[in-house]
């Protein structure tokens, strides 16, 4: 084993100073020795006594001075090698484990310490890596420390994860002054930073919880302001969200219903409806879109709003999204249509693999590629370069027609048209609605249609209800229609007619 070069000069010092005080100490007992036998005269033995005994304070004092300094030497080190093992090498806040271990010198039962907690995650950090590469995201990344730094210079600060953080403020219970210290953070990431030569807006989520107030150990303040933080992410980022008791039960909602769903999969207990979609000029049947249902053994059925979600924020997405292709593939030939939608959720796109996946259920179910239609939404970052885009454009080499699913709903709607290839266009119902009465939404409707014939691609009207807006979009030039009108999803029929009634 290499020795410690600091403890190595200690050694080499303690050794000098010994070897130079037992010199000293021999020639003085040869003195007394001489003196004894008459070889010196009366005087001679006390001075060369305090000769001596000047030499041996000196080398002592020398030895002091070298043995201290290089004890600090060593101790200097000792902190240096510490801190690289307790400070994250990108951002210099403290790891994980260092700052759950001071921490948890603050809050523990019993602590008569009051601490102020905020768990903070970074907003769109992926899609920054994406576009931008890493290098930007870690730029991002030290421009937050050093905020943080900066606004809160008494704050223990810790790298949790990739782009979670944990800022505890010792002494502090006043959840307001908390949250307006949290919204001031994001104000400070608002204001425009050069990353990659290009000025970036950074935000960020934040959840607040206070102990001993709302918990009283480490893992339960960390976990109730997580919960607080999710709360925050879900309702649209950019937040800040304090704990508060009736958090718990939406938390024990989610986890049942994550459990449940589980279950669910492994018991192939979801179902498929499929909603027809006619065609404008003949209106027979020409696809249908399957929607997933979830019919709970003791809570009955459970729409998808309440359990996709959650999917998506677990490993459970890949799964369902899995389930629902293959399930609809199976079910292909007894449609009736030419072609089944499936909806792909953001998260599943988010994966590299996604589209080997996807065309190894197409094998494995020996489906053409020409009859799938994958639904996206808005919501999906479609950044050149990027792994949706990557995937999106995988699926569509291989035959596999793509929908924009919602459109107008969302605030990206040009940009995808001037984004990607794509196949079809499916106007939000919120447009269909409000037809008869909204001359804005009809011409909105209308101006869509255009595009779509001079892009050119299809272009369905979801949300069909009345007589008055079938009229309406047929004159505005939609080449699909979809809604309660002409057909509600209804489980599988196996002889199903192919046309409307």
């Amino acid at each position: 084993m290499r020795r410690d070069p600091n403890l190595k000069a200690i050694i080499d010092s303690y050794s000098s100073m010994a070897l130079g005080a037992a010199l000293v100490i021999a020639g003085l007992v040869l003195a007394s020795l001489w003196a004894m036998w008459g070889g010196l005269g009366s005087l001679t033995l006390p001075l060369a006594v305090l000769a001596g005994g000047s030499v041996l304070i000196g080398l002592l004092w020398l030895g002091y001075r070298r043995l201290r300094g290089g004890v600090a030497a060593a101790l200097l080190a000792n902190r240096e090698a510490m801190d690289s093992v307790q400070r994250d090498a990108l951002t210099g806040v403290f790891t994980r484990s260092h700052f759950l271990q001071v921490l948890g010198g603050e809050v523990y039962h019993g602590s008569e310490s009051a601490v102020g907690y905020m768990q903070l995650d970074m907003d769109n950090l992926k899609l920054l890596n994406d576009s931008a590469g890493h290098g930007a995201g870690d730029a991002a990344l030290v421009h937050l420390a050093r905020t943080l730094g900066k606004l809160m210079p008494g704050a223990i600060i810790g790298r949790l994860g990739g782009d979670e953080f944990g800022i505890a403020i010792i002494g502090h219970d006043n959840r307001a002054a908390l949250r307006r210290l949290a919204e001031e953070l994001l104000r400070q990431l608002d204001k425009p930073v050069s990353i990659g030569g290009r000025p970036v807006r950074l935000s960020a989520s934040v959840g607040i919880a206070l102990a001993p107030a709302d918990a009283i150990d480490v893992v339960d303040l960390i976990s109730k302001a997580d919960l607080a933080l999710y709360k925050g992410k879900k309702a649209g980022r950019r937040t800040v969200v304090a704990f508060d008791a009736d958090m718990l039960g939406d938390e024990r909602h989610r986890r049942f219903i994550e459990r449940e769903l589980r279950a669910a999969l492994l018991m192939d207990e979801l179902e498929l409806h499929y909603q027809p979609v006619f065609s404008a000029a003949t209106m027979t049947i020409k696809s249908h879109e399957a929607l997933v249902r979830w019919r709970h053994k003791v809570r009955g059925m459970i729409p998808p709003g309440q359990f996709v979600g959650i999917a998506e924020e677990s490993d459970l997405i890949d799964r369902l999204g899995d389930w629902v292709l293959r399930r609809a593939c199976a079910d292909l030939p007894a449609l009736g249509s030419d072609s089944v939608a499936v909806n792909v959720s953001p998260a599943q796109l988010r994966h590299a693999d996604y589209a080997a996946r996807f065309a190894a259920v197409l094998m494995e179910t020996a489906t053409d590629p020409r009859r799938i239609i994958v639904e996206i939404t808005e919501t999906v970052p479609l950044n050149a370069g990027g792994v949706a885009m990557a995937n999106l454009e995988a699926l569509r080499a291989m035959g596999v027609r793509i929908a924009i699913d919602d459109f107008g709903a969302g605030h990206a709607s040009l940009q995808y048209l001037r984004g990607f290839a794509f196949d079809i266009i499916k106007i939000d119902r919120t447009y269909v609605a409000n037809l008869a009465d909204s001359r804005i939404d009809a011409m909105i409707v209308s101006a869509i249609c255009d595009i779509a014939r001079s892009l050119p691609v299809e272009v369905i009207a979801e949300g069909v209800e009345t007589q008055e807006q079938l009229a309406k979009l047929k004159l505005a030039g939609v080449t699909g229609l979809q809604g309660f009108l002409l057909g509600r999803p209804a489980a599988l029929v196996r002889e199903r007619r192919a046309s409307a009634a």
